[in-house]
């Protein structure tokens, strides 16, 4: 008989194991049924932005900003943006229309044409919006992305992610300092 053979004797399961048992996958099946209609009343509290706006918004980010732009946070930046400014459709139809009379197709074509006021502001405002992925610098700000942002981007290849872990990302571990030799007595 080898040391790998498996032993004849079946393991013991008690009652109270299995009743514990299917209780806790009871539970998690209950929990993980009910996320969802969590998730979809937390999205519906909040209005969806209008496709044709967001649309505009989005044409308007890109000839902003020279990236590829995630539509996901741009609907959101333009939730901030539409609270923030009651005339966010002509502003952005006035900012595209600048942009197509120069024939713009990046921002340095068109950025000096812009007249100074809310036009010029929210253009900043916009940029700024997707570089830092925040509305302000201010402590209320809100919060659009963290992993979009762009200046977040442009580092995400020597950025590592922080952990304790002793074989995690930065291997952080408490440095082990010799011991002197103990004296003999």
């Amino acid at each position: 008989m080898s040391d790998y053979s498996l032993p004849n004797a079946l393991p013991q399961v008690s009652r109270r194991t299995v009743l514990f048992g299917g209780a806790a996958l009871l539970g998690s099946y209950l929990a993980g049924t009910s996320l969802p209609s969590f998730a979809l009343a937390a999205s519906a509290q909040k209005p969806a932005a209008d496709d044709a706006q967001l649309t505009r918004f989005m044409r308007l980010s890109n000839l902003l900003v020279n990236h590829r732009l995630d539509p996901r946070v741009g609907a959101r930046i333009l939730q901030t943006a539409a609270a923030d400014h009651a005339d966010l459709p002509a502003l952005t139809d006035a900012l595209i229309g600048i942009a197509e009379r120069k024939q713009a197709t990046i921002v340095e074509d068109f950025f000096d044409d812009i007249p100074d006021g809310k036009a010029k502001d929210l253009a900043h405002w916009i940029i700024f919006a997707w570089y830092s992925g925040v509305s302000s610098a201010k402590p209320t700000a809100r919060v659009f992305t963290f992993e979009q942002a762009l200046t977040f981007q442009t580092t995400i290849d020597v950025v590592t992610i922080p952990s304790y872990g002793i074989s995690g990302p930065n291997q952080w571990r408490q440095v082990t300092v010799p011991l002197s030799p103990l004296p003999r007595f």
